[in-house]
């Protein structure tokens, strides 16, 4: 016979098994998995939605202003994608190519990115291309559509394409690259602003930050990107890494930034283009890339120096000119070369980032609506003194919704159980 001891005893077991399911379903993906001491792989948006690119516009699929998508892209390969614009908004459609790391790549090697109307005319494209750094890494680039009173070309509403062609040596690696696509959009101004560019401007670098590097470790992609500020930051990086941070930069302010690798007792051998230090604005288009050779002593590279950030700065036909043209956040790459791992063994070579951002925030260009990622707020500021990220953010965020919903969800089980135990105790006790 049963007693209602034993069937409480049966509810308790059940209710504890719940928990312990309710805890496991809580649990990050992370902490479930072992680290087997690979390189950490690119981080893509986790809210990044699959899309197959077409062979012919008349088939591409519709990107949506705001959204990240995934696709990969084979070598050689060309695809589309479609976007719907009017005539009011600046269309960007940035692509960041993911290849495998240890892969083949040749001088040149990369892809280009292109948007065209409806007749095959291009409104603007860019290139990434691997250059004397020949090692896999990650390369970005966009397309744009820019509303221009003065041009007669792609400025209807209507379908806009998006191209994307990649090209490869012979010799080159076959595998297919990931790619991460965004598409965002940006205001137009209420009333027209200056476009020349000033002849003058402060282009020597200042004296570089005091007070020694902080702990501050890269993240493994654009959506996770580190946030800096002014500052020495102190990094650990592996042969065939790459670290990613981002620096808010504002209307009027400059951007220097500079990388170096420290010394080794290794080894004296000396690699070639053994750092790779790249720069992409707030909408993922390339501005600049600098590298530096390495043989065991400290070696140092800066980027350009560059303009202040300015609307008008688009009218250049300079790449890091016209590169810097909103205000936002602006992503930094770090790439140590496989082949250090050669001389001087697999471990982490230490990567010391130093960051100043010259001159006051001015007031925007005036933009005739929401200017989306294209401004610097205060909680951008605050993240880049913190050292987090939007993504982080975000992600713990969503952490915190999944386990609230995962304990309301567990609760309602575990009361329903008890409910449905409790009346089969009192009927069998009666």
């Amino acid at each position: 016979m049963r007693t209602q001891a034993g069937i409480g005893r049966r509810a308790g077991a059940l209710i504890t098994a719940a928990a312990a399911v309710g805890t496991m379903a809580a649990l990050p993906a992370q902490a479930l998995a072992a680290d087997g001491g690979a390189l950490p792989p690119y981080t893509f948006d986790g809210s990044a939605q699959r899309v197959q690119g077409a062979a012919s516009s008349s088939d591409a699929v519709q990107l949506r202003t705001g959204q990240t998508y995934r696709d990969t892209l084979k070598k050689d390969g060309k695809v589309y994608y479609r976007v719907d614009l009017d005539d009011k908004l600046n269309a960007y459609v940035s692509v960041v190519a993911v290849p495998k790391p240890g892969g083949k790549v040749e001088y040149g090697d990369g892809f280009k990115v292109s948007m065209q109307d409806g007749s095959g005319t291009e409104c603007g494209y860019q290139q990434a291309n691997f250059s004397s750094a020949e090692y896999t890494r990650p390369l970005a680039a966009y397309a744009r559509r820019i509303v221009d009173a003065d041009s007669s070309s792609c400025q209807r509403a209507g379908a806009y394409y998006v191209l994307v062609e990649r090209s490869g040596k012979q010799t080159s690696s076959p595998d297919d690259w990931d790619l991460e696509i965004r598409y965002v959009s940006e205001p137009g101004l209420q009333k027209a602003g200056p476009t020349a560019l000033p002849e003058v401007w402060a282009s020597g670098t200042p004296a570089p930050p005091t007070g020694g590097p902080k702990p501050r470790q890269g993240g493994s992609g654009v959506h996770d990107a580190t946030s800096l500020t002014q500052g020495e930051w102190r990094s650990d990086i592996r042969p065939g890494q790459t670290l990613f941070y981002r620096v808010p930069v504002d209307w009027g302010q400059q951007l220097f930034a500079s990388a170096e690798l420290g010394s080794s007792a290794a080894s004296d051998e000396h690699i070639g283009n053994a750092l790779v230090l790249s720069l992409e604005n707030p909408a993922l288009g390339h501005v600049d890339e600098s590298t530096v050779s390495y043989a065991g002593k400290p070696a140092t590279l800066a980027l350009d120096a560059l303009r202040p950030v300015a609307h008008e700065n688009r009218t250049s036909y300079d790449e890091a000119t016209n590169g810097m043209r909103f205000a936002g956040w602006y992503y930094l790459s770090a790439t140590l070369s496989p082949a250090v791992a050669e001389e001087y063994g697999d471990g982490t070579v230490p990567l010391t980032l130093r960051v100043s951002v010259r001159g006051g925030a001015k007031p925007g260009p005036g933009y005739a609506g929401d200017p989306g990622p294209f401004t610097v707020t205060a909680d951008d500021r605050n993240a880049a003194e913190e050292g987090s990220s939007g993504a982080r953010a975000a992600e713990r965020s969503d952490s915190m919704r999944v386990v609230a919903a995962a304990g309301i969800g567990s609760g309602t089980v575990l009361l329903l159980g008890l409910g449905v135990w409790t009346l089969v105790a009192r009927r069998r006790v009666a």
